[in-house]
């Protein structure tokens, strides 16, 4: 795999070309918001804070220092996705129209939805943004047989598995992918040993992009730095649709933080946080950069191994391990402020991402 230098006429447009995508899709989702946002307030779209956990046992924490955020709208996650959405069409459909009546090659140029390199997440993105988008509805609604309203976790996670599993058969069978890269040492043909990884690395990326998604600001900014680690590392390998597709989604979440970060305006919801997390297990998988993936958003096997300890914990030790989980909410519940945790949490994250771009390139060319 050759790794791009960036010294020469075609790799300087190829930069300026992530970078404007990004610019764009901050732009058109800046402009959204106050549209979305009016619609949330006047439909009175707001979460209910949860007065029991997925295994039924009525929480106290959580309920307590969350109850002042009953009613804010939630899915303002719709936004980053409809946003990059309705970027990644105009930029095949309607910037070349641009282009040949203003005769200038330059929003031609901008072009990005190319099917070997965006198709698959740009699908992964809006098809589980949509299925997120009604799981938010049944929860704001009261709909649905889960403890106050929106699908059981059970059947959010088979269509998680659905999805997985189509994006792994597709890569494996029609794209002919069967190589896992090991960093600084190369890539090795694992066989079908692809399939389970493929389906466990996008179901990880979502689940615990959801998990993660309980503060002010917290899981925006965590994503935001991992679509822009992969963004460079997509451009390294060449990629720069897949890079450009990256910038776009960064663009998009920086337009959501601006609302998002404490006291938000407004929250990301399933309809952002799990269809971003499978989409940038997609990403990982594309280039190649699984290892890579979970030291960048290590704080997502955190967060996840903090549930799966808690709940192990409880059911057969019958006691808790920390005060509540996932971890973020146990340190809310000694005491740190809300926005110390979201900052420390970026700051780590921070750490991680530069780790996981290094370790990401190590060994490609």
């Amino acid at each position: 795999m050759q790794i791009a230098q960036i010294q020469t006429i075609p790799e300087i447009v190829n930069v300026f070309k992530v970078l404007t995508t990004g610019a764009l899709a901050f732009a058109l989702a800046f402009l959204i918001t106050p549209l979305w946002t009016h619609i949330l307030y006047k439909y009175k779209i707001g979460i209910k804070i949860k007065s029991h956990s997925q295994d039924g046992q009525k929480l106290t924490y959580v309920n307590k220092l969350h109850a002042k955020k009953s009613g804010t709208p939630t899915m303002g996650g719709a936004i980053i996705w409809f946003s990059i959405f309705v970027l990644a069409f105009s930029s095949h459909y309607v910037f070349p129209f641009i282009a040949e009546l203003f005769k200038t090659d330059f929003f031609a140029r901008l072009d990005f939805l190319s099917r070997s390199q965006v198709w698959l997440p740009l699908f992964t993105l809006v098809a589980s943004g949509i299925l997120g988008l009604f799981d938010d509805i049944m929860s704001v609604r009261g709909w649905g047989k889960n403890k106050g309203g929106g699908m059981r976790f059970a059947m959010r996670f088979w269509w998680l598995l659905v999805i997985s599993i189509l994006g792994a058969w597709w890569f494996f069978y029609k794209l002919g992918w069967d190589q896992l890269h090991i960093p600084a040492v190369g890539d090795f043909s694992i066989g079908l040993w692809y399939i389970p990884l493929f389906v466990f690395v996008i179901i990880f990326a979502a689940v615990s992009s959801n998990e993660t998604d309980g503060l002010d600001g917290l899981n925006g900014g965590v994503l935001f730095m991992a679509f822009s680690s992969f963004a460079i590392i997509a451009f390294l390998q060449n990629k720069v649709d897949l890079a450009s597709f990256c910038a776009a989604v960064s663009g998009a979440l920086l337009a959501f933080l601006w609302f998002n970060i404490y006291p938000a305006r407004f929250f990301m919801g399933d309809t952002g946080a799990m269809s971003l997390g499978a989409t940038l297990g997609i990403i990982a998988m594309l280039t190649n950069s699984v290892l890579a993936l979970f030291v960048i958003v290590f704080i997502y096997v955190m967060e996840s191994l903090s549930v799966a300890v808690q709940l192990s914990s409880k059911k057969f030790f019958k006691r808790k391990v920390f005060l509540a989980a996932p971890l973020h909410h146990h340190f809310e519940a000694i005491g740190w402020p809300e926005p110390k945790i979201t900052m420390r949490a970026w700051i780590f994250t921070i750490i991680t991402s530069i780790l996981g771009v290094i370790i990401g390139i190590m060994g490609m060319g």
